[in-house]
C-alpha cells in the first residue's frame, strides 16, 4: 500500500501529456526532504519490469533528484559546520599544559562537530537525516555508470516523448560509449522523425568540461577575450566540484567499511589507531577527487594535470589581451606546482618586465593558495602514515615536491607514475606441461606456439569444433542475416572496406531471433557453449593464476563483393591492437578511448576455409612487418594478448564467405559481457523457469546492476529490456 501511494504521489510530478518540458531534471519542491535513493530506484525498476512507464519515469527521476539533493546537502553540511565558529578545532596548547591536555580539546571539539553535522542533515534531509538515506555500493555504482538513464529513455520511448528519451539515452551513452545496445538505439533514435539534433544533450556533466572546452574553442580560434570568461568559470567550477568531492569522503559509515576493504588500510587496536586508519581513508578518498573532477564521462583516464593546465591557458589568454597583471597572477598560480617550469618563469619575466615596476600585493590566486596548501598538507600526513602505520597511497598528483616523499618511497613513485598504462606487461602463459594438466577438453592440440609465431603471447589450437558444429553456427549465421540481424552495421557494407560485407551476429541477438523462432535454438545454444569453451581454454593457456571473462563476444562473416575483387589494394580488416590506439609512425599504442583498454586477451574461432584470402597476419608495431600468418579452418583458434604485443590485420576476401567467432577477455569483472548471461537466461527451458520460480521467495529483491535479477511481487521472472 504504501508502495502504492508512493507511485501515485509522484505521478502528480509528470506533466500533463503533450504539455513541453525542460531539457534536463527539474529540481524536487522546495523545503521537501529527499527520500531514499535506492528505495526510489529499486521501485522505479519494478515499475518498469511492470510496463508502467509513467510511474516508472517519476520514480527513476525523483530517484536522480533525491541523489543529487543528498549530495549537495553533505556538501552543505560540512562547509556549515566548518565554519562554525562554535565547532571549530581547538588551538593547540600551549608548553605549560599538562600531559594530555589536548586530548579532552579534540574530542569535545569532535563531539560538537557531529552534532552540528547530525543537526545540519535532520534539518536538510528530514527526520535520521544522512544515516536514513544511506546508499550501497551496488546502488552507486549503477548512478555512476548513469544506469538510471538507460531505463528512462526506454519508458519515454513508450510514452512517446522522443525528445527526452534521446537525451536520457545520449545520457547513458556518454558514460558507456562500448555498450552495443544503446549504440543500435541511439542510431535508431537518428532516424526518428521526432527527434532533432539538439535532443540528443547530456543530461549529467558537469558544466566545467563544456566551459572548458568552449575556451579551449575559442583559443583555437585565436579569440582570447573570448575565451577568458569561459576558462574562469571552467577553473572556480572545477574547484567547486573538488569541493563536493571532498565532502563525500565524510559519508555515512557504512561508505567507510566499504572504502576499508577497498584500500586495505582497516583499523587494529584501540581508540587512536581507529581514528588515525579512518582518517587516512577520508585523505585518501580527498586526494583522489582531482583526478575524478579530471576525468571525463566514459573515460577511464584523468586529463593530466588537470588545474595546471587550466592556470596555463589562462594566464596565456590574458596576456594576449594585454591583461597583465592578471597574467602575472595566473602564472604565479602555475608556479605552485611546477616552481622550477621554466616556460612559466620566462613568461612570469616577461610580464614583469612589461608592467615595468613592482606592483606590491600582486600574488598567486587565493583559492589556488588554499588548495595548494591544504594539498600539501594532507600529502604530507599520508606519506607519514605510509612510512609508519603501513598505509598505502598512491599519489595522484605529478608536482608533489620530493621533500614531501619518504626517501625509500621516491623512486617507486617516480617510476610509476612515468610508467604509461600500456606498459604492464600481461604474465607469461605457465610451461606447456602445466597448461596440459588444467586442459580437459579433449581433441585440443596445440599447433604454434608463440615462439613459432615470432611473437609473445600468442597462440594457434586446433580442435575446438567439430565439422558438424561449424556447420551449425554457419547455418545460424546465414539465418541470422537472413533476418536481418546486423549489429548495429548501416547496409550490406563492410565498415572496413567497401569490396566486402560484413554480418555480425551478439549472443544476445542470437538468443532473441531464437526464441522468436527466426533462427535455430540449437545454434544459439552452441553459441554460448563455445564462446565459454574458448573462455576456459584461453584462461588455461594465458592466465591459469587470474580469472578471465567475456567481455564481448562476436559472431562475424565478411564476403567478396563479386566484380570488385580486380587489382584490389586493401585489407579486409587494416593493422590494429585490440586494447590501444596504434601509432604505426612512432610504434606506439595509447591505451586510451576509443581503444576498449579493458581487453586482455583476443581470440579468434574460424568456421571455415573455402574461401580465398582472408587469412590473419600479425605484424610489429609500425603496422608493416609480417611477422606471422594463419590460414582459417574450422575449429582452429587463435588467441593472444591484446595489446602493442600483437598488432594485427585480416587479408583481403577475394572470393566466398568467411565466418568466425571473434571473442575478446578481461581481468576485469565490472566489465564481463552482461549480454552473455542474459541470453543465457534467454534461452533456458520454459519448465526450467517454471521450477525455478517456484523455488524462489515471492517477495521482491532488491535492485542489483541488471533488471533481470528483479522480481515483482507474484515472483515473476520482469520481461528483458527489448530493443525499439
Amino acid at each position: 500500500m504504501l508502495r502504492l501511494l508512493r507511485w501515485l504521489l509522484l505521478l502528480l510530478l509528470l506533466p500533463p501529456p503533450g504539455s513541453p518540458e525542460p531539457p534536463g531534471l527539474a529540481p524536487p519542491s522546495p523545503g521537501a526532504p529527499p527520500q531514499a535513493p535506492d528505495l526510489l530506484y529499486a521501485d522505479g525498476l519494478r515499475a518498469y519490469a511492470a510496463g508502467a512507464w509513467a510511474p516508472a519515469v517519476a520514480l527513476l527521476r525523483e530517484a536522480l533528484r533525491s541523489r543529487a539533493a543528498l549530495g549537495r546537502a553533505r556538501r552543505d553540511c560540512g562547509a556549515y559546520c566548518a565554519a562554525e565558529p562554535g565547532v571549530s578545532l581547538p588551538a593547540a596548547p600551549g608548553p605549560d599544559s599538562g600531559p594530555g591536555a589536548w586530548e579532552p580539546l579534540l574530542l569535545r571539539a569532535a563531539l560538537r562537530r557531529a552534532e552540528c553535522l547530525t543537526q545540519c542533515g535532520a534539518r536538510r534531509l528530514g527526520p535520521g537525516g544522512a544515516a536514513r538515506l544511506r546508499v550501497g555500493s551496488a546502488i552507486r555504482d549503477a548512478f555512476r555508470r548513469r544506469e538510471p538513464y538507460n531505463y528512462l529513455q526506454r519508458a519515454y520511448y513508450q510514452l512517446k516523448k522522443l525528445d527526452l528519451a534521446a537525451a536520457a539515452a545520449h545520457t547513458f551513452f556518454v558514460a558507456n560509449p562500448a555498450h552495443l545496445q544503446m549504440r543500435e538505439d541511439m542510431a535508431k533514435y537518428r532516424r526518428m522523425s521526432g527527434v532533432r539534433p539538439q535532443s540528443f544533450r547530456d543530461l549529467e556533466t558537469p558544466a566545467y568540461w563544456a566551459a572548458f572546452d568552449t575556451g579551449l574553442e575559442h583559443l583555437g580560434r585565436q579569440e582570447a577575450g573570448l575565451a577568458l570568461p569561459w576558462l574562469e568559470d571552467a577553473l572556480q567550477e572545477s574547484l567547486a566540484q573538488v569541493e563536493s568531492c571532498r565532502a563525500g569522503c565524510e559519508g555515512p559509515e557504512e561508505q567507510e567499511r566499504e572504502a576499508e576493504e577497498e584500500e586495505g588500510t582497516g583499523s587494529q587496536g584501540g581508540l587512536y589507531e581507529a581514528i588515525a586508519g579512518h582518517w587516512t581513508r577520508v585523505l585518501q578518498c580527498r586526494q583522489r577527487c582531482v583526478g575524478d573532477v579530471a576525468t571525463r564521462p566514459g573515460r577511464s583516464l584523468p586529463v593530466p594535470d588537470f588545474l595546471p593546465t587550466q592556470l596555463r591557458r589562462l594566464h596565456e589568454a590574458h596576456a594576449q589581451v594585454g591583461n597583465l597583471s592578471q597574467a602575472v597572477e595566473n602564472v604565479l598560480s602555475f608556479l605552485l606546482f611546477y616552481p622550477e617550469d621554466e616556460a612559466a618563469k620566462t613568461a612570469l619575466d616577461r610580464y614583469q618586465a612589461q608592467l615595468g615596476e613592482p606592483r606590491p600585493g600582486l600574488g598567486p590566486r587565493e583559492d589556488i593558495q588554499r588548495f595548494v596548501l591544504r594539498s600539501l598538507g594532507e600529502k604530507r600526513q599520508l606519506y607519514y602514515a605510509v612510512e609508519h602505520l603501513g598505509a598505502s597511497f598512491k599519489d595522484p598528483d605529478p608536482w608533489t615536491p620530493a621533500a614531501f616523499i619518504p626517501e625509500a618511497f621516491r623512486e617507486k613513485l617516480r617510476e610509476d607514475q612515468e610508467k604509461r598504462p600500456w606498459d604492464d606487461e600481461p604474465p607469461q602463459p605457465k610451461p606447456l606441461t602445466h597448461w596440459k594438466d588444467v586442459l580437459l577438453m579433449e581433441g585440443v592440440t596445440l599447433t604454434q606456439d608463440a615462439r613459432q609465431l615470432n611473437g609473445s603471447e600468442r597462440a594457434v589450437l586446433d580442435g575446438l569444433l567439430t565439422p558438424p558444429e561449424c556447420g551449425v553456427l554457419l547455418q545460424l549465421a546465414k539465418d541470422a542475416a537472413e533476418a536481418g540481424a546486423r549489429s548495429g552495421y548501416r547496409g550490406r557494407r563492410s565498415p572496413h572496406t567497401p569490396h566486402e560485407r560484413f554480418e555480425g551476429l551478439t549472443v544476445l541477438k542470437a538468443a532473441q531471433l531464437a526464441r522468436a523462432g527466426a533462427v535455430g535454438n540449437q545454434g544459439a545454444q552452441l553459441l554460448l557453449e563455445v564462446s565459454e569453451r574458448v573462455r576456459s581454454l584461453t584462461q588455461a593457456y594465458f592466465s591459469p593464476d587470474r580469472p578471465l571473462h567475456l567481455s564481448f563476444t562476436h559472431l562475424v562473416c565478411r564476403s567478396a563483393i563479386e566484380g570488385e575483387q580486380a587489382q584490389r589494394m586493401d585489407l579486409s580488416h587494416p593493422v590494429h591492437a585490440d586494447n590501444c590506439v596504434l601509432d604505426p609512425d612512432t610504434g606506439e599504442c595509447w591505451r586510451e578511448p576509443p581503444a576498449y583498454t579493458y581487453r586482455d586477451y583476443s581470440g579468434l574461432l574460424y568456421l571455415n576455409d573455402d574461401f580465398q584470402g582472408g587469412d590473419l597476419f600479425f605484424t610489429e608495431p609500425n603496422a608493416l612487418t609480417v611477422t606471422a600468418q594463419v590460414r582459417p579452418r574450422c575449429g582452429r583458434l587463435v588467441a593472444f594478448s591484446s595489446g602493442v604485443e600483437n598488432p594485427h590485420g585480416v587479408w583481403a576476401v577475394t572470393r566466398g564467405r568467411r565466418c568466425a567467432l571473434a571473442l575478446w577477455h578481461t581481468w576485469a569483472p565490472e566489465h564481463r559481457e552482461q549480454e552473455w548471461t542474459e541470453a543465457k537466461e534467454l534461452l533456458r527451458g520454459p519448465e526450467k523457469d517454471e521450477e525455478d520460480v517456484a523455488s524462489r521467495d515471492p517477495g521482491p529483491e532488491p535492485p542489483s546492476r541488471r533488471l533481470p535479477r528483479l522480481q515483482d511481487e507474484a515472483g515473476k521472472q520482469p520481461r528483458l529490456r527489448e530493443e525499439l
